[in-house]
C-alpha cells in the first residue's frame, strides 16, 4: 500500500523543558554495580577547568541547593484510549505494540490504511495508538534523532581527525596502545564508531561530558583509566572505555528497536519505564546513564541541559540535521546464503549479537558442514549473497557494499567476520552474487570453531534478523532463539536449528 497519500512533514518533537540557567554538570567517575570488582573505593571529587559548559568531576555528589526542571506528566489514559503519534524512523508495528503496552493487531484496527503486512513506519505518517497507562514513565525529553546517533549518512562528511585538531581538549594530542599499534585519539574514536556503527560524535559527546577531552587540556587525575565511569580492569584505557559504551549504547538502542526495552532498574532500584513517544537514541543514552547515575544527577544528564547541550555546542542542533536514515517500507533484497551451491554447511549460530555482547541480535553463524570441532582450516568458500563492492578487507573482516559507493555507512551493507587472511578478497573488488571471499576461519576474535559470521546494515544501522524485515536466504527466515546462537531458519516445512555440533538438524544446501 501507499503511504505517501498521507505522510505529513515530520515534526520536530515537542521540547519538554523551559529553558533557563545552566547547571553544574557531574563528570561521570567511579561507580559500582555488581559486575565490577569489589573493595573499591571512589575517589574524592575535584575541581577541573571550565569547558563548553561549566563541568566538574564531582562523581555523582549532588548539588542540594541546585535541581532540575521538573517533569511533565503523562496524564493517566483510559484502558484502549486513543492517541496521538507520529511515526519515526524505524518504528514497526510490533515495537509500537510494546511501548504503548497494546497490541499489533489493535494498532492495525485504529488505522485501517496500514497494511498488516508494513515493515518500517513512513517516518512522518499521523497514527493513532490505543494505550494503556503504566505507571513510573521516564523523561519525555528527546536528546538526539536516531539518525545521528548511528554511524550513518550523517557521519559521511565527518572528519574526526579534523575536528580534534581545532579543540583544546587532552584527546587532541592523546596517543595510546590500542587494536595492535599506537593509536591517535581520532582513530580510536573512529575505530569503535565504525566496528559498532555508533556515530563518532556521539562517543566524542560522552567523552567531552564525562572526562572534558574537547576542553580540558589535561586528563583529570580522578578519573583515572576509566574516563567514562566503567571501573573493571579489563576496560582500561580511553579504547576499551569506548567499546564498553558503544556496546552498552547499542544494546540500549537495538532492544528499545525490538520492543524488548520498555523498563529499566536504576542503581538505586528505582524503576523507569521508557516514555511510549520516545526515540531508540535517547532511550540508549537513558539506559547508558542510569547505569551510572541516579536521582538528580541522571536527570540532570538526560535533560536539555545536559549532555544534549555538550552535542549542540560541540556539533549544532542535531534536529536541525535529523535526516530520517530509515525510510518507510524497508524491504531487504535478495540475498543468497554464504556459500558455494551443492555443498552441505551448518547453521552453528541463530541469531546474536552483530558486533560485541548484547543487542542487536542481528548476526548468523554458517560453518563447512564437514568441519571438525576447533579452529581447523577449510578450503571452501564464503561467498558474496549479492552483487557489490569490497569496502573494507582487514583481520578477519569483509564488508560488501551493495550500493556500490564504497561507504559501508550507506545503504544495504553485509559484515562478513572470522574471514581468514590466505584468499581474502582485496578492498575495492567489484564482485558478483556467489563470487568468493574469502575462506571460513577463527580469525578476527573469540571463537570456538572455523565459520562464517554476516550481519546487515542499512544506512549504518544493524537490521535485526529476526522481525518484519527478517534475516532472508534463498527463502530461510531467520528466528530467534530462546537465548542468543540458539535460533533457527526455517522455509516451507522445513526447520534447520542451530548446533556447534553441525547435527543433521542444522545443515541446509544452497540451491540457487
Amino acid at each position: 500500500m501507499d503511504f505517501s497519500a498521507i505522510i505529513k512533514k515530520p515534526k520536530r518533537f515537542a521540547q519538554y523543558y523551559s529553558r533557563g540557567l545552566l547547571i553544574l554538570f557531574s563528570i561521570l567517575g567511579l561507580i559500582l554495580s555488581a559486575c565490577q570488582p569489589s573493595g573499591l573505593a571512589a575517589p574524592a571529587a575535584q575541581d577541573v577547568s571550565v569547558g563548553i559548559i561549566p563541568t566538574s568531576t564531582s562523581l555523582v555528589e549532588e548539588t542540594p541547593t541546585v535541581a532540575s526542571t521538573p517533569l511533565p506528566q503523562r496524564p493517566t489514559y483510559s484502558p484502549g484510549e486513543l492517541v496521538d503519534y507520529q511515526a519515526q524512523s524505524g518504528d514497526t508495528l510490533i515495537a509500537l505494540a510494546a511501548r504503548f503496552n497494546t497490541t499489533v493487531t489493535e494498532i492495525l484496527k485504529a488505522n485501517s490504511f496500514i497494511p498488516s503486512s508494513a515493515t518500517t513506519m513512513p517516518p512522518g505518517m499521523p497514527i493513532q495508538i490505543p494505550i494503556y497507562y503504566r505507571p513510573f514513565w521516564g523523561p519525555q525529553y528527546q536528546i538526539m534523532p536516531d539518525s545521528l546517533f548511528i554511524n550513518g549518512p550523517a557521519q559521511v562528511a565527518f572528519d574526526t581527525s579534523a575536528f580534534l585538531r581545532n579543540q583544546p581538549g587532552w584527546l587532541n594530542g592523546y596517543v595510546e596502545y590500542a587494536f595492535g599499534g599506537n593509536r591517535t585519539g581520532a582513530q580510536i574514536v573512529d575505530y569503535v564508531a565504525l566496528n559498532f556503527s555508533v556515530s563518532p560524535r556521539v562517543l566524542l559527546m560522552l567523552l567531552e561530558y564525562q572526562a572534558g577531552a574537547l576542553t580540558q587540556p589535561v586528563k583529570p587525575e580522578v578519573l583515572g583509566s576509566y574516563v567514562l565511569g566503567k571501573v573493571d580492569y579489563r576496560y582500561r584505557g580511553v579504547y576499551l572505555q569506548l567499546v564498553w559504551a558503544a556496546n552498552l549504547l547499542n544494546d540500549g538502542y537495538y532492544r528499545y528497536r525490538a520492543g524488548s526495552l520498555v523498563e529499566f532498574e536504576h542503581l538505586d532500584g528505582r524503576i523507569e519505564r521508557t516514555d511510549p513517544w520516545q526515540n531508540a537514541a535517547t532511550v540508549s543514552l537513558q539506559y547508558y546513564f542510569s547505569r551510572l547515575l541516579d536521582g538528580e544527577a541522571y536527570l540532570r544528564t538526560v535533560s536539555h541541559d545536559g549532555v544534549a547541550l555538550i552535542y549542540r555546542n560541540a556539533f549544532g542542533d542535531p534536529w536541525q540535521a535529523d535526516e530520517a536514515h530509515l525510510p518507510g517500507s524497508l524491504v531487504q533484497p535478495e540475498l543468497l546464503l554464504p556459500f558455494e551451491p551443492g555443498l552441505s554447511w551448518a547453521l552453528t549460530g541463530g541469531p546474536h549479537t552483530a558486533f560485541g555482547t548484547g543487542a542487536p541480535f542481528a548476526a548468523l553463524d554458517f560453518a563447512p558442514g564437514a568441519m571438525t570441532s576447533g579452529c581447523t582450516p577449510t578450503d571452501e568458500w564464503a561467498t558474496a549473497v549479492a552483487a557489490g563492492v569490497v569496502a573494507r578487507s582487514e583481520e578477519g573482516t569483509v564488508i560488501l557494499d551493495l550500493d556500490g559507493d564504497g561507504d559501508e555507512r550507506t545503504g544495504w551493507v553485509i559484515f562478513y567476520f572470522h574471514i581468514g587472511t590466505q584468499g581474502r578478497i582485496p578492498a575495492g573488488s567489484m564482485v558478483q552474487a556467489g563470487d568468493p571471499l574469502g575462506h571460513p576461519s577463527c580469525e578476527g576474535g573469540r571463537t570456538t570453531g572455523t565459520h562464517v559470521h554476516i550481519a546487515r546494515k542499512y544506512n549504518g544501522e544493524w537490521i535485526l534478523a529476526e522481525g518484519v524485515l527478517a534475516f532472508n536466504l534463498e527463502g530461510w527466515i531467520a528466528h530467534n532463539g530462546s537465548q542468543a546462537y540458539q535460533g533457527y531458519l526455517t522455509r516451507g516445512g522445513r526447520t534447520v536449528t542451530a548446533s556447534t555440533s553441525s547435527d543433521a538438524d542444522s545443515q541446509l544446501q544452497s540451491e540457487r
